[in-house]
């Protein structure tokens, strides 16, 4: 689920084709005349080509003959992939998509912190208090401060015991990393350490009951701050004059 964006030309040219697919740009169903893009974009059709298979991995597009290249329904997108996932965000869809990833949270986190408060180790603790502690050094590097909070919500899966459950950072972690890439860049957002620092307490002591509730403060407060970026980033409302009533 790497990100394949940014390496080098095809990246840019799979990044551009990526991004306007998922934006609905390009809609679901449109055929794409690949020579016309390869002149626009000012590549080769070897890269095009190239570009469309990585496009069809992820589920994007398709090729049948007699109708060519065409984008496929948005159920055959592989909405886990990393890039499809910032695509998402960068074209417009990123407030769905954290709504849907706080969703999925509230699902597995609170479970999750109550089964480490069981069956974590040493190990476990020194991992999680590790990507705390880098959570903690990082609040001026957004780049870092989101790697520091992917590495704590790692560990506290890995801390289950649970190898399953462990694997669902395939799950939850590219859609994190855009969350805090937009969160940790914005002055909206409180100081994450304190309820991160809460979860591992309860964990630590064992205490299934109070990791689970402070898994729910941490999700609620996570909220409340993409609520609040998501309110100042559209600005203040204007009134029409025949408005308001």
């Amino acid at each position: 689920m790497a990100s394949y964006s940014g390496r080098g030309v095809h990246g840019q040219v799979v990044h551009i084709l990526g991004t306007r697919i998922v934006s609905g740009s390009i809609p679901v169903g449109a055929t794409l005349d690949i020579r016309a893009l390869g002149e626009e974009l000012d590549v080769s059709l070897t890269v095009m080509r190239e570009s469309l298979k990585v496009l069809a991995s992820k589920g994007l597009i398709d090729a049948r003959q007699k109708r060519g290249t065409f984008v496929t329904e948005r159920s055959r997108w592989n909405l886990l992939d990393a890039d499809i996932i910032r695509w998402r965000v960068d074209g417009g869809g990123g407030e769905q998509l954290m709504r849907d990833l706080a969703d999925v949270r509230s699902i597995v986190e609170p479970a999750a912190a109550h089964r480490a408060a069981v069956h974590r180790t040493e190990a476990d603790l020194d991992a999680l208090q590790d990507a705390l502690d880098a959570m903690g050094r990082a609040q001026a590097d957004s780049t870092a401060a989101a790697e520091a909070d992917a590495a704590f919500h790692r560990a506290l899966l890995a801390a289950t015991g649970n190898e399953m459950l462990t694997r669902m950072d395939m799950l939850l972690e590219p859609g994190l990393r855009e969350r805090d890439r937009l969160v940790h860049t914005h002055a909206a957002a409180d100081d994450p350490v304190p309820s991160h620092q809460a979860v591992l307490d309860a964990v630590r002591e064992r205490d299934p009951a109070r990791a689970e509730l402070a898994m729910l403060d941490l999700l609620a407060k996570a909220a409340h701050d993409l609520d609040r970026i998501t309110a100042s980033s559209k600005g203040p409302v204007t009134q029409s004059p025949t408005s308001g009533r």
